[in-house]
């Protein structure tokens, strides 16, 4: 089969132009991938292949049968394994997480306890039910909708409905489809309309639970401690029912999100299909600099053999403008009959023009779909044959989402990961075998965050008062320290009341307004700057205040759905920046100094020749200017200088201290050398912690104050931390073993993305002791072993 045939017409090679609906045959397909795989090792491009084997699939029976009104709705087909015992467990009141692969009917473990319960012929029940997005919410109201239990009356509640719409559903669902916003800003404040929902509440459903970590999982957390204590005033006491795909300790992050005990239902019985899984590594094009070939284009060459041989293709892209590149260059390489059958996908389309795409999919007239992380997600699409991913995705729990996209329905599939250019791609590439055995990361939540606690406690006192009652749902110092805070900023009151015979104190809200509208779900900041074009004065998007220094200042190049804007002016007091059209060719890398100040440590252990710290830290920071660079050659074009004032940051932190002799040992370059370490640590974070590393920051210094020497801090980016920080601490030499690894595995001279380099270092990343850095680490981890 050739790899990446340039465009033929159909009528040179004498055949008609096919139906692309029809595709060739499992066995013709299979050998297809064969002739890519043999293509790919010749030269060189393929690391590794996979095959993982069939898994059969398991039935059990429900401990009790559901009523004959149910079972009479739904297809004669048993329940696997994992179903009924979650089905079981809910039905019994415990609170419940599903984390099991794709396609696994995830769904049918809440659909048939909320049937019954709305049936329940002494008390009819209701159920909520979450979802991180609107289309999911949608998608899943037209399954409960095709169903048709009898009296289950279903229906969304969220911004794209009307004043009418609205009403209608909360005068007759006794379902609620709705998403975390709406329950925090539309819902809980107004609980009174909802009553007869609420007093009545018999499950909550959180789908997709894997999204629901760091700071949008932290005040989704807080949403539902706000949720429990609403349904508690109403005489109600919900179950909670968690799905999610595969991720590390799935009970820890459902029962850190609900605060109250759940057990998790792991073992999938459900069938899957053989999946060959080939690691292809973009070709070393320049030995010095380390650079390689295109992951775009390699991703694009793959695409179109899987497709022009007949396998139904989602390739996944890191980022917007990838999946519009990607897209195109599958095109170019196409038959001429088959170059409109792969479409790209992707946030920022109108929902209708992602609805035509995913029935085009579902019904397969479309041979290929090239996305962002927007498929990643449950929306049906129908079933696929092949997954190619530009680049690893970040984390391991992710991957498998991904991939789990084609082969659905136990079919047949292949799966194809093009590394990618930074640290954990390189890692990978140099150690396959982690790619197939190393454990899905877990997700973190930090609850005891106050940035975050402390406006949710508001609202909470706002729905109803905060008295003692309100410990089942936060922990002493969490409510003690956040009450506190607020009676000291004039947000609440104490009073004292008479309640069952005893005088106790409680707090009420004393504010104006609701407190939930200065509330971003999405975001660690309360404000957010807007980017406005300059010209129309159209809305383009917002970014957190805390980012805007180094994202919009004036002269920075900002990139939106794949569109280049310059920034022409940052008004930090009117929260604007001001932009125009730029044409893609330059993007800019902010220049900052950054200082860090040791608050408090809480923990602190040796790691080998080194001690590892965990505590908080304040961040102070300055952009002081920023470097224009050409996009292609990443050539520096002009360094631009910039008064900002300074930010400061108060989050937690884990870092390591080494003695300044062990650092001088392995080089003449400490700060070199520091930096280095600090950068490829990192890039290597996400493989211990569902994070980017966009979510953490660094510094390094050959002599802290607060340490007394060498130091090498990594913070969480975030105000107050979203958990990032202790699962750091957690990993300490896992990491810095990992970190090591990939310094050593890279054959560039000096330093490079793919190991110490950093897209996002305020210092132009400079210094940079690559080969310093790798004999720190390994004399920091000689200790270990011998220790």
């Amino acid at each position: 089969m050739a790899l990446a045939p340039e465009p033929q017409s159909p009528d040179s090679l004498g055949l008609d132009a096919p139906d692309l609906r029809l595709a060739p045959p499992p066995l013709q397909r299979t050998a297809a991938f064969d002739d890519l795989l043999a293509e790919l090792a010749d030269d060189g491009r393929l690391v590794h292949v996979e095959n993982v084997p069939e898994r059969g699939e398991r039935f059990a029976g429900l401990r009790r049968p559901l009523p004959d009104l149910i079972a009479g709705s739904i297809d004669e087909a048993p329940l696997w394994t994992h179903q009924v015992t979650a089905i079981d467990l809910a039905r019994d009141g415990t609170n419940v997480v599903v984390a099991t692969g794709t396609a696994s009917g995830k769904s049918r473990c809440f659909q048939l306890p909320i049937a019954e319960a709305v049936n329940d012929p002494i008390k009819p029940g209701t159920a909520l039910v979450l979802y991180p997005t609107k289309a999911l919410a949608h998608d899943q109201l037209r399954a409960l909708t095709a169903l048709d239990f009898p009296n289950l009356v279903a229906g969304a509640y969220d911004g794209d409905a009307t004043p009418e719409e609205k009403a209608w559903v909360r005068d007759n669902a006794n379902v609620l489809l709705t998403n975390p916003e709406m329950l925090h800003g539309g819902l809980l404040p107004r609980h009174q309309k909802w009553d007869a929902l609420l007093m009545r509440l018999r499950y909550v459903v959180i789908d997709e639970l894997h999204v629901l970590r760091g700071i949008f999982g932290t005040h989704v957390a807080h949403i539902l401690r706000r949720l429990r204590r609403i349904c508690r005033h109403y005489g109600s006491d919900p179950t909670f029912i968690f799905c999610s795909a595969t991720i590390g300790e799935p009970a820890r992050l459902a029962s850190a999100l609900c605060g109250a005990p759940v057990t998790a239902v792991t073992d999938d019985g459900s069938p899957a299909g053989p999946r060959r899984f080939a690691l292809l590594d973009p070709p070393v094009v320049d030995e010095a600099t380390g650079a390689r070939s295109s992951a775009n284009s390699e991703c694009a060459s793959v695409a179109a053999a899987l497709v022009e041989s007949g396998h139904r293709t989602i390739t996944f892209c890191r980022s917007r403008k990838g999946t519009e590149l990607v897209a195109a260059d599958i095109a170019r390489r196409l038959p001429a009959e088959l170059e409109d059958s792969v479409m790209p996908y992707r946030a920022g389309y109108l929902a209708e023009e992602r609805r035509a795409i995913e029935h085009e999919l579902f019904g397969g007239n479309l041979r290929g779909v090239v996305s962002t992380s927007a498929l990643e997600l449950g929306v049906d699409i129908g079933g696929l044959d092949a997954c190619v991913m530009n680049g690893f995705p970040g984390t391991i729990a992710s991957m498998w989402q991904q991939a789990g996209r084609a082969g659905r329905s136990s079919a047949a599939s292949v799966t194809v990961l093009v590394g990618g250019d930074d640290q954990l791609d390189r890692y990978l590439m140099a150690h396959p075998e982690e790619v197939f055995s190393r454990p899905p990361e877990p997700c973190v939540v930090n609850t005891a965050n106050p940035y975050i606690r402390n406006p949710h406690l508001a609202c909470a006192a706002y729905e109803l008062p905060i008295s003692y009652d309100d410990l089942r749902f936060w922990t002493d110092e969490e409510l003690h320290d956040g009450v506190r805070d607020l009676v000291s900023l004039d947000d609440l009151r104490m009073r004292r009341r008479w309640r069952n015979g005893t005088e106790e104190p409680f707090a009420h809200w004393c504010g104006t307004g609701y407190p939930s509208r200065g509330i971003s779900l999405r975001s660690g900041s309360s404000g957010e700057v807007r980017i406005i074009d300059h010209h129309t004065d159209r809305l383009i998007g917002t970014v957190d205040e805390a980012r805007a220094h180094s994202a919009v200042h004036e002269g920075a190049i900002y990139l939106h759905r794949g569109q280049s804007f310059e920034v022409l002016t940052l008004d930090l007091v009117e929260r604007e920046a001001r932009v125009v059209d730029a044409d893609g060719g330059e993007y800019t890398q902010a220049r900052s100094n950054t200082d860090i100040r040791v608050l408090d440590v809480e923990e602190s252990r040796a790691v080998g020749a080194a001690r590892l710290h965990l505590g908080s830290v304040e961040v102070i920071t300055q952009v002081t200017g920023y470097q224009l660079r050409e996009s292609r050659s990443r050539k520096i074009l002009g360094n631009e200088t910039l008064d900002l004032p300074e930010q400061r940051l108060v989050t937690r932190a884990f870092w390591y201290t080494v003695d300044a002799e062990t650092v001088a040992e392995g080089s003449t370059d400490v700060g070199g050398t520091l930096h280095a370490a600090e950068h490829a640590a990192i890039g290597l974070l996400p493989l211990f912690t569902i994070c980017d590393r966009w979510d953490v920051g660094g510094v390094s210094t050959a002599n802290h104050p607060d340490t007394g020497g060498p130091t090498i801090f990594v913070y969480d980016g975030y105000p107050g931390g979203a958990g990032i920080a202790e699962l750091g601490w957690e990993a300490g030499e896992r990491h810095l073993a990992a970190t090591a690894d990939v310094i050593d595995a890279c054959g560039c001279a000096d330093g490079c993305p793919s190991c110490v380099q950093s897209p996002k270092c305020g210092n132009g990343n400079e210094p940079l002791d690559k080969d310093g850095a790798s004999r720190l680490l390994r004399a920091v981890l000689a200790t270990a072993a011998t220790g």
